[in-house]
């Protein structure tokens, strides 16, 4: 198993978007996360070498590759023209380190064209700012172009660069790339740090999704609304806490993070379901919930339909968004865990 794409943050990272589900019953149903916890030899067996094969067929003109496709399971049935890639739910990034890996073991010069053009793709995609959108070039009228922190996909990015800069394993980057990777890193955490949004004088925490040019929160689909976010701050605070030497700009960013997720927890409540139903009830013993979006200015915790209506309550939301939708989750027990081993590690100022 190969160590490095094992490390907990790249597996955290893979779990928050679902690259390690599936079957593992065979290769027809073989996903990127799958393939990355191969063992070296499969790099070079007739299967390893299909699913290779598979990855590089759905890679676009652009370099990039599509979300919600199993890209190592079955060769792509469109041309490269039409295959419409994004940087969303782990595409892209799981494609260029299993790329990456391929090149290392088997010295495949068509693995390595593959990464450097996605490389190429991501570096080139960067805003000014430090900020990507979801995938480019983005759509002029479409919440696409906003920077994209949704489901940890500037992150992702960000993981891939700094080891690209700085990870032996990339070695076979040449230094011209290799220093790009590192200035886009760089560029990248400032534009997170200056998303930041800040109420009645405090930093808060972060919206899954802001302006590509005022930096400001915004909405994307209709039931995700301009919010601080639960889910997506906690992705941030941890790839921040992952840095080995945070800037004292990092440090300041992490410390009021984590107080505004000690203030936002929700207790005395536990999220269940009712005959498939999910409801909110009372329960003194339940462990701390937080809530996906929170009322910018007030820190209510909001639910939102279809309708774009926002809601105080889960009740109050149809029942397909109710149930089809991740509304609490334990996220600031991973952002508390991690800060208290980070304490030890940078002694706050």
């Amino acid at each position: 198993m190969n160590k490095r794409n094992s490390s907990p943050r790249f597996l955290w990272s893979c779990l928050a978007v679902g690259c390690l589900t599936g079957s593992v019953d065979g290769a027809d149903s073989l996903t990127i996360g799958e393939a990355l916890k191969k063992a070296d030899a499969w790099y070079q067996s007739t299967e390893g070498r299909q699913a290779l094969s598979n990855v590089l067929s759905h890679q676009s003109v652009r370099g990039d590759w599509p979300k919600n496709t199993r890209t190592a399971a079955a060769p792509s049935t469109n041309t490269a023209a039409h295959i419409q890639g994004t940087f969303d739910n782990g595409a892209t990034t799981g494609e260029l380190r299993l790329l990456a890996r391929a090149f290392r073991l088997t010295r495949n010069q068509a693995y390595r064209d593959a990464f450097m053009r996605g490389l190429d793709h991501i570096i080139g995609a960067q805003y000014a700012n430090g900020g990507w959108p979801q995938y480019a070039p983005p759509p002029p009228n479409s919440y696409h172009r906003h920077i994209t922190f949704n489901d940890g996909t500037m992150q992702r990015l960000l993981e891939l660069l700094r080891d690209v800069a700085r990870d032996p394993g990339f070695g076979f980057v040449d230094s011209r790339r290799r220093e790009s990777a590192a200035t886009a890193f760089e560029r990248g955490v400032g534009c997170i740090l200056k998303c930041q949004v800040v109420v009645s004088g405090r930093k808060t925490v972060w919206c899954a999704q802001h302006d590509e040019v005022t930096l400001q929160p915004r909405s994307a689909r209709t039931y995700e609304l301009e919010s601080l976010s639960g889910s997506e701050s906690a992705g941030l605070l941890l790839f921040l806490m992952s840095e080995a030497k945070p800037s004292p700009a990092m440090i300041e960013a992490v410390e009021a993070g984590v107080r505004w997720f000690e203030s936002s927890k929700l207790t005395g409540l536990r999220e269940v379901r009712v005959d498939g139903d999910k409801r909110m009830i009372p329960d003194s013993e339940a462990p701390p919930l937080w809530a996906r979006f929170y009322e910018i200015g007030t820190n209510r915790p909001f639910y939102c339909g279809r309708d774009g209506i926002k809601k105080f309550n889960l009740s109050e939301i149809e029942s397909e968004r109710r149930n089809g939708y991740a509304w609490h989750g334990g996220w600031g027990d991973t952002v508390q865990q991690r800060f208290a081993v980070w304490q030890r590690e940078h002694k706050s100022r």
